[in-house]
């Protein structure tokens, strides 16, 4: 059975424990980084201090460190201190298996036990299913959410999480981490970078999943973080959901649907999906991410980036590129 309310304290939090096994966890494959060594230096000194200033709530969110980025898409994100990212591992701990019991079964980015191949395959999943075994034409209303992060209304997000948690001193410290960043507008947005901001959107976004599948009763929907996906074998029927979602997303979560990613497509014509465009029976890469994917090979031959592709590849149907990545190796 779900707990209705979160049993953990905010003593829990901040005990010298989970401070520790949180510093484990934040540190495991960074001790090349300078700060994670100069942190580590004076570790028992350092979580000391971190929870002396916990308990006598005189913690601070420090200042975030911009940085830009170009995986998918270029993306500004914001890194925290080494001090800041041991809390939030921290914090993590103790709301994440909580709140993940509250999430619907379909939603699949930044979760345990999930991730980018889980939601792939039960697109593939859906796609046979909603189709009688692709003997009835499937349609596919996908969508995002525009500039998703930058959008979260902290108020709402913080109205939210006191359903759930009824220690004010909890609330006080999630509230203090929320407000610490804003994306140019007071009261809005969350730090990409943060591991709290990937829990806080799911947070978040979890009322859109709970109300497109126990009020709009749609059978069949996935999310991966801002992405999202309705199959039905009636056209009408996902045109008619396109203006409900909309106000929804509007009214209660002050999000918008990006207008120039929206469509309705059947599976049959290709449906593009997480880096990968989906047929009935098989999936093929995305241009753009073949394209990006051999740049950075022509820039960096490490195994493990040669690996990592490969791995990838795995997904779908793609021997002749494999072959050619193979041949970076012989180069």
């Amino acid at each position: 059975m779900i707990r209705n309310f979160l049993i953990h304290t905010y003593e829990h939090i901040i005990s010298l424990e989970n401070l520790l096994l949180a510093w484990k966890e934040f540190s495991r494959g960074k001790n090349n980084k300078n700060g994670v060594q100069e942190f580590k230096l004076r570790l028992m000194d350092n979580i000391l201090a971190l929870h002396a200033d916990l308990k006598d709530r005189t913690y601070t969110h420090g200042k975030y460190q911009a940085r830009k980025i170009n995986d998918t898409k270029p993306r500004d994100i914001h890194i925290a201190t080494i001090r800041d990212r041991v809390l939030h591992r921290a914090i993590y701990r103790i709301l994440y298996p909580f709140y993940d019991r509250k999430f619907i079964f379909d939603s699949y980015s930044c979760r345990l036990g999930k991730g980018t191949h889980k939601a792939l395959n039960r697109f593939r999943d859906f796609g046979k299913k909603a189709s009688f075994n692709h003997t009835k034409t499937v349609w596919i209303l996908k969508g995002d959410i525009k500039k998703c992060f930058a959008s979260i209304d902290q108020k709402i997000l913080f109205e939210i999480l006191k359903r759930d948690i009824k220690d004010k001193n909890i609330l006080l410290l999630l509230r203090d981490i929320i407000k610490s960043f804003y994306s140019g507008i007071i009261y809005k947005g969350l730090p990409l970078g943060n591991l709290t901001s990937q829990l806080f959107v799911n947070i978040y976004l979890n009322e859109f999943d709970q109300f497109v599948k126990h009020k709009l009763n749609v059978k069949y929907y996935i999310r991966y973080a801002d992405d999202f996906v309705f199959f039905s074998q009636d056209r009408e029927e996902l045109e008619k959901i396109i203006p409900i979602i909309t106000e929804f997303l509007l009214k209660k979560l002050k999000l918008t649907i990006h207008p120039n990613k929206i469509f309705i497509k059947t599976l049959a014509s290709g449906v593009d999906f997480l880096g990968w465009v989906h047929f009935p029976y098989h999936r093929v890469l995305r241009t753009s991410t073949k394209c990006r994917m051999f740049r950075r090979l022509e820039e960096s031959q490490k195994e493990e980036t040669l690996l990592s592709y490969l791995g990838m590849l795995g997904y779908g149907n793609t021997k002749k590129i494999i072959d050619k990545i193979l041949l970076y190796r012989v180069l």
